[in-house]
């Protein structure tokens, strides 16, 4: 009997702290105040956004390969010059000197040159005289062999004539081999002749390099050279000046954050807004996206070439430029706002409906969120779709919003969503969808909870991260 009396007072109040639990429950519930918007319809833009700087397409520093005193400066600073012109002297009174004394060496070569000439013109007379020598032995030989067969010499006699002949043949190799020498010499002194020439050259050159000209059209941008300065052109060239070619046709080299350089492609479209001309925007398109990297603080940025044109010539070199490229564009799309999708409301849960093809995961077999959380790519680092720029990822992201039916109350759904230009999302709702209905342009939506117990994820906490909608 007493166990049953002590079962029944538990069960008594259970039910009855159960009760008063609901009670609570319903009460904060009702004391909950919604602030809400509108589901629309209309054109949505993704972007990356990214700084820069104002540069010519093609800019020129100038520079000496020889070293001296500025004798003379013929241009300054926003002086438009054209390809060949004299912008700038060097001293040439050492270099014409140089040229004087390599002249004068190419004049002792050709000298040379004219000796060895002569020389061998001696050696080939010579040996036209020996041959002829050798030929005089060769019959007085001949002739005294012929007299001893007849008696007429003695033996002796010819064979002294044999002795001359051969001393004459000899001789004739001597000077022959003298022939060759004084060949060699004239080629010697030919080549000599071509080295001193070469480096009258090289001099000649050094003394037009005194005469600083214009590589291009275009007009100087920067002079950091006076006259009676001395340069010293030694490992590096010295710059004297940058001229910009054409400084109507300009680019902004803008630094892309990595997790952004993939949706930048050659051909999109890209405004930008300079200091120096505030509320004005300037049109351009992507030019090129270059591959090399730059590291700074363990921060990997990429370069992004935006071309425009500047017709007016108001926009200089060196401006700061805070670029925005468009990646993608939406026209007539619904969209929800961003505080939508970071509103949570405790107790408050989808609808189990069967998943169709409109909600299903971005990927097979992927889990849900925690919570219904949306899952944003890059959220949380610079540059994703939390930091500045990272709105639009084009990957299909999934999120929670929640819709206030006839009766004011909450009603939860799970979604897909599409691009973001940081203010609204792209909400991707098919036909087909269980919540089709639902989902539709007018729809009122939870962009913010007061009073009761909600929570709004990814909401400002001291010292945390905002998640990036």
């Amino acid at each position: 009997m007493k166990k049953a009396t002590l079962i029944s007072g538990v069960v008594v109040l259970a039910l009855a702290g159960g009760g008063a639990w609901w009670w609570a429950q319903r009460s904060a519930q009702s004391a909950m105040q919604y602030r809400s918007a509108l589901i629309e319809r209309g054109p949505l833009q993704a972007s990356v956004s990214a700084s820069g700087t104002v540069n010519p397409v093609t800019q020129v520093s100038v520079g000496t390969q020889v070293s001296g005193q500025v004798r003379a400066v013929y241009v300054d600073f926003n002086t438009e010059v054209k390809a060949g012109q004299l912008i700038a002297e060097i001293d040439p009174q050492t270099f014409e000197y140089r040229v004087r004394s390599s002249q004068a060496d190419v004049d002792a070569a050709q000298a040379a040159v004219q000796i060895a000439v002569a020389n061998s013109a001696s050696s080939r007379a010579n040996v036209s005289r020996a041959q002829s020598d050798v030929a005089e032995a060769q019959r007085t030989h001949e002739r005294n062999v012929s007299l001893v067969a007849q008696g007429f010499i003695a033996q002796s006699e010819a064979d002294r004539t044999r002795g001359v002949l051969t001393s004459a043949q000899e001789s004739l190799k001597a000077v022959q081999a003298l022939v060759g020498v004084s060949t060699a010499q004239i080629k010697s002194a030919q080549a000599n002749v071509a080295q001193r020439e070469a480096a009258l050259a090289q001099a000649r050159i050094d003394l037009s390099r005194t005469r600083i000209t214009s590589p291009v059209d275009g007009i100087v941008i920067k002079r950091t050279v006076e006259k009676g300065q001395t340069v010293a052109a030694s490992l590096q060239a010295p710059e004297l000046f940058v001229i910009a070619q054409n400084l109507s046709d300009m680019q902004v080299d803008a630094s892309v954050d990595e997790a952004d350089v993939g949706r930048i492609q050659a051909g999109q479209k890209a405004s930008f807004t300079v200091d120096a001309f505030p509320g004005q925007t300037f049109d351009g398109q992507v030019r090129q996206v270059r591959k090399a990297a730059t590291n700074v603080s363990n921060v990997v940025t990429y370069v992004a070439v935006v071309g425009f044109a500047n017709t007016s010539g108001r926009l200089l070199p060196g401006m700061t430029a805070n670029v925005r490229v468009v990646t993608e564009s939406r026209e007539a799309v619904l969209k929800v706002p961003n505080a939508a999708l970071r509103v949570r409301i405790a107790g408050v849960e989808p609808a189990a409906v069967p998943a169709g093809p409109a909600d299903a995961p971005a990927s097979a077999g992927a889990p849900a969120p925690a919570n219904g959380a949306a899952r944003v790519a890059g959220a949380g680092r610079p540059g994703g779709a939390g930091g500045a720029g990272g709105a639009g990822r084009a990957t299909t992201q999934r999120g929670r919003i929640f819709l206030l039916d006839a009766k004011g109350q909450p009603e939860a759904f799970d979604v897909r969503l599409g691009v973001s230009d940081g203010t609204s999302t792209e909400l991707l709702v098919r036909p087909d969808s269980p919540n089709a209905a639902a989902l539709v342009e007018g729809a009122t939506v939870v962009t913010g909870v007061t009073g009761g117990p909600a929570a709004v994820a990814g909401a400002p906490r001291s010292g945390g991260p905002r998640l990036g909608f």
